[in-house]
């Protein structure tokens, strides 16, 4: 737990680099005494009378022995991360310097940080919401330009305006409401029926696709998992070194060598897809063979994308609807793309034709490919087709989208008690249960940008981020 999690009387101090030796370690103290406290451990200025925003040359010392050689950031109150006044001692990367300084700041009064407590701090005093604090921890751990992407519009406040501007007007009809039950003997309305179902109905409108982009915001913020599926020897551990540009799976004529699952993440376009070889789908008395079959199969349940794949010169147009409609039998809900390999050994027109056949059952989403010989252009075409495949009818441009789980709940609670509203309204319920729907929905949405909190949530919330942050 966060001790003291509401007491921001007292000054923080913590490493806030990544542990082992580097160039540069950083060190950050904020609080009200953060300037009086460096002071005592800083030989050059007096920090106070320092401008902020301004960094300093000078030594670190214990007494009369030097410890490090630094250069100091002043930050005063509010133009800080924290609004506190906050400095940042930027020190030699020795594990050894960066804990001695910081025992020197603990030793004259400053408390070491708990996980998340700067950040914690800013949340409290204003400076960031709820929203935006979390993706503070969602740009930190961003491993790709997605990823960091949706965390900075985040931080900018992107989801905390839509929320708060749509809170913001479903309040003032609660008000009217409320007020309404004020007046209960009267039989007074003060709140327009009408306008309140049709502001409902513009909430709804706003939120339906940022609640439906947290497919595609899960996806960049966990991965995407694809698995490829097909027959022994269509090309699947081929189509795997291909995509993946290295021999990761052991590619041979003999049918029935995958007997595992074999996976590796790969980017496109700044969304990590998560790419599993599975062994060839077919009959076989072979025990190891059969549980790496119920293995594959297990994997067309789990993923989000379906490649098929299938040998041209040697599978059917009836064999490859067979283990179509398996495939969406066990998973309807997956992006399948359908890709016809070797195609070098049959004629263009018997392509087409093919291709064709799938086209108008359906599978729209069918390339043709040669996975052991390897094309720039058609990989392109590939990695494109499942990048599209992915975001297509999730996002539009520009659209807030939603990565964090408790929004997305917190987004559907709202959702679902505004549909109440909806119907309480046309059932022409009395003001008090509409008060109620209402001002359900008002603390979800609320819950998610920190206006409607528990302890127990920042707790959980903070707590995961790194001391020093």
């Amino acid at each position: 737990m966060l001790p003291n999690l509401y007491n921001t009387d007292d000054t923080i101090a913590a490493i806030a680099t990544a542990e082992g030796v580097s160039a540069i370690g950083v060190i950050r103290i904020s609080g009200k005494q953060a300037f009086s406290i460096c002071n005592k451990i800083y030989k050059n200025k007096d920090l106070t009378q320092l401008n902020s925003h301004t960094i300093h040359y000078g030594f670190i010392t214990d007494g009369d022995e030097v410890i490090d050689e630094v250069m100091l950031s002043v930050f005063k109150s509010p133009r800080s991360f924290t609004t506190e006044d906050s400095i940042e001692i930027s020190a030699h990367g020795s594990p050894y310097i960066l804990s001695r300084i910081l025992q020197l700041l603990i030793d004259n009064g400053a408390r070491l940080a708990q996980p998340g407590e700067f950040t914690m701090r800013a949340f409290m005093h204003g400076r960031l919401d709820l929203a935006q604090a979390e993706a503070v921890g969602d740009l930190i751990a961003a491993q790709n330009k997605a990823q960091a992407d949706v965390a900075i519009k985040q931080i900018r406040g992107g989801l905390s305006e839509d929320i708060k501007s749509l809170r913001e007007q479903l309040l003032n009809f609660a008000s009217l409401i409320e007020l309404e039950l004020d007046f209960g003997e009267e039989d007074v309305e003060f709140a327009d029926r009408s306008q309140l179902n049709k502001l409902i109905e513009q909430i709804l409108h706003h939120i339906d696709p940022i609640i439906q982009s947290f497919q595609y915001g899960n996806a960049i913020k966990n991965g995407i998992p694809v698995a490829i599926i097909g027959r022994p020897n269509a090309g699947k551990s081929s189509l795997l070194n291909l995509v993946l540009n290295d021999d990761r799976a052991i590619v041979s004529d003999i049918a029935g060598t995958t007997r595992d699952t074999v996976e590796e993440v790969l980017n496109i376009e700044g969304l990590p897809f998560r790419f599993i070889d599975t062994a060839g789908i077919r009959a076989t008395q072979d025990t190891i063979e059969k549980i790496g079959i119920e293995k594959a199969l297990k994997k067309i349940e789990e993923a989000q994308v379906v490649i098929y794949i299938f040998d041209v010169s040697d599978t059917s147009i009836e064999e490859v609807l067979a283990d179509l409609e398996m495939i969406t039998a066990k998973n309807e809900r997956i992006h399948l793309v359908v890709l016809a390999n070797k195609t070098d050994l049959i004629g263009q027109s018997a392509q087409s034709n093919l291709l064709q056949q799938l086209n108008k059952v359906g599978y729209t989403n069918t390339l043709s490919i040669q996975a052991n010989k390897g094309s720039e252009q058609a990989l392109l075409v590939l990695k494109s087709t499942l990048h599209e495949s992915v975001k297509r009818g999730l996002v539009s441009d520009g659209q807030t989208i939603l990565t964090n789980l408790r929004h997305y709940k917190s987004l559907s609670d709202a959702r679902e008690a505004l549909q109440v509203v909806v119907e309480g309204l046309g059932n022409r319920l009395t003001s008090d249960l509409l008060a109620l729907d209402i001002k359900r929905a008002l603390n979800a949405l609320g819950e998610v940008t920190g206006e409607i909190s528990s302890q127990e949530i920042l707790i959980n919330i903070f707590g995961k981020f790194c001391i020093g942050k």
